[in-house]
């Protein structure tokens, strides 16, 4: 194999490829980037298994061929090149000489032949969302989905896709995040659930741009399309919770509250809690007010700001951390906070309509019966 390319596309293509790569492995080239060299283009592929990303870059291919290379070493030597041309060329032992400007460097490579196949999708189904809106569907519930759960299937999002809608739903035992959102979409109901893992990849390739992203659902994998990038990955399996039944249907206190003034306010009465002081934060909502209070072993805080306050007075405990995550992803200038009594879940959603909706498991105060 042998080809010249730009290094600076190169190396923009491997840093982004080498994380689909996987350093703990018995399986070598798994730890590699695979390079394909042909009909004047360089394919790169990173693949642990379970999630790969692959892209194409243009090159000038003197002689085609297919190389597996260390990702970390590869990918390091690229990034620190001169801005020159770089050439590659690789022999029968697979050693992998490369040449930029006046440095010279060799890396020991696999063969290619030893390197895992991409699942591929055959008859699955499509979708094409907005770049800006999967983005904020993805921001607006990744943070909720468990990190570990005895159901595997809570390590991930779940995608419902319905006629002209979207649905993305995240759950961690303790917290439900739900994003809704009207698209032109008219191919069947589908269900599945995509890792997390692969969904925090995806939206680190979104970016602002009026642009679409393509979706390929199968079986049992799934490919999102997002510029010159594919990112493959598995679905999971698994009965998800049943998210629907755990929204309360009663509601005996609603607070509409300024959402950045609410979020200030939780930061700094959450100062003096740390991880290893963990303490909830109990809210009072009486009054037209809302009064916020911590206490922990090295002090104590307090605050209060002003909201519309429909219903009975209710005091309530959560995690601040929990709560925090909630209003930083809330775009907009209020929210309604709705409450049925000090044990009963946590509701968060917009003033008008159901874009968003959070659910958050009080903490029982310590005075609460």
């Amino acid at each position: 194999m042998k080809f010249v390319c730009n290094a600076m596309e190169l190396s923009d293509a491997c840093q982004i490829v080498q994380r689909a790569t996987s350093s703990k492995t018995a399986i070598p080239t798994v730890e590699g980037i695979l390079i394909i060299a042909e009909n004047d283009s360089l394919t790169l592929t990173g693949y642990d298994l379970e999630m790969g990303i692959t892209t194409v870059i243009p090159c000038n291919v003197m002689e085609e061929g297919r190389l597996v290379v260390n990702a970390h070493m590869f990918s390091e030597t690229i990034r620190k090149l001169p801005s020159f041309p770089v050439k590659l060329d690789s022999d029968a032992r697979h050693i992998a000489s490369i040449e930029c400007g006046d440095f010279r460097t060799s890396i020991i490579g696999m063969s290619a032949d030893d390197y895992p196949e991409l699942p591929s999708i055959s008859g699955g189904y499509e979708a094409e969302l907005d770049y800006s809106l999967l983005k904020d569907m993805i921001r607006k519930t990744i943070f909720s989905a468990a990190v570990k759960d005895a159901k595997v299937v809570h390590t991930g999002v779940k995608f419902e896709l319905e006629k002209n809608h979207i649905r993305l739903i995240a759950v961690d035992g303790v917290r439900l995040a739900i994003r809704n959102e009207t698209i032109a979409y008219d191919g069947e109901d589908l269900s599945f659930v995509v890792p997390a893992k692969t969904l925090s990849e995806v939206l680190k390739l979104l970016d602002e741009e009026d642009n679409k992203v393509k979706i390929f659902v199968g079986k049992r994998h799934i490919i999102f399309k997002v510029g010159q990038f594919d990112i493959i990955s598995r679905l999971l399996d698994g009965e998800f919770l049943n998210y629907k039944a755990a929204i309360p249907s009663v509601t005996k206190t609603v607070i509409k509250v300024k959402t950045g003034d609410f979020l200030d306010s939780l930061d700094r009465t959450s100062l003096i809690i740390t991880d290893k002081l963990k303490s909830p934060i109990k809210c009072t909502f009486e009054d037209n007010s809302v009064k916020l209070f911590s206490n922990a072993s090295i002090g104590a805080s307090s605050d209060k700001l002003s909201a519309e306050i429909e219903g009975e007075k209710c005091t309530v405990g959560f995690n601040n951390k929990y709560m925090i995550d909630v209003m930083r992803v809330c775009d907009t200038d209020e929210v309604r906070i709705m409450l049925n009594g000090p044990v009963a879940p946590i509701l968060v959603v917009p003033v008008e309509g159901e874009e968003f909706i959070f659910l958050i498991l009080p903490v029982r105060l310590k005075n609460e019966n």
